[in-house]
């Protein structure tokens, strides 16, 4: 395992945050840029060295963009931009809520055993669950 990880590691990229000027838009390019490396020869290597790592937290987050910092940074980044551009409550600046979107797709390979999720599947988590999510985090007007 360990031999694995450090292959992974030596291979693994990390790409930068999109800024479209749109949180839609930065949030369905973010998960589609993980879904092509999630579906990638590459990404088949990180799924097996999830499955085999079995929830162990000190192997997973060994792994560049599985590690708590690694996998929110973008999304975060791509948040703040929210944030900064008035698409998004302050509030949202959370880490769970950040990356709830990379969870869900997460789910979709490692649960369901998916090769690939089509781009719908993106859409649908973004618009039916990121997007509604974020804007339900602002505060109440009085």
């Amino acid at each position: 395992m360990a031999l694995g990880v450090a292959a992974y590691r030596l291979l693994a990229t990390m790409a930068q945050p999109p800024d479209t000027g749109d949180l839609r838009e930065d949030a369905l390019e973010l998960l589609r840029q993980v879904n092509r490396h999630w579906s990638s020869p590459l990404g088949a290597i990180l799924r097996e060295l999830i499955a085999a790592a079995g929830g162990a937290a000190e192997l997973l987050v060994q792994l560049p963009d599985q590690s708590g910092d690694a996998a929110t940074a973008p999304w975060l980044t791509v948040l703040g931009r929210a944030v900064a551009r008035g698409e998004a409550a302050p509030e949202s600046l959370h880490p769970r809520v950040a990356t709830v979107a990379l969870v869900l797709l997460r789910n979709e390979f490692v649960v369901r055993g998916a090769p690939s999720a089509p781009d719908d599947v993106l859409v649908e988590l973004v618009d039916e669950v990121y997007l509604p999510l974020i804007r339900r985090r602002a505060p109440a007007s009085s």
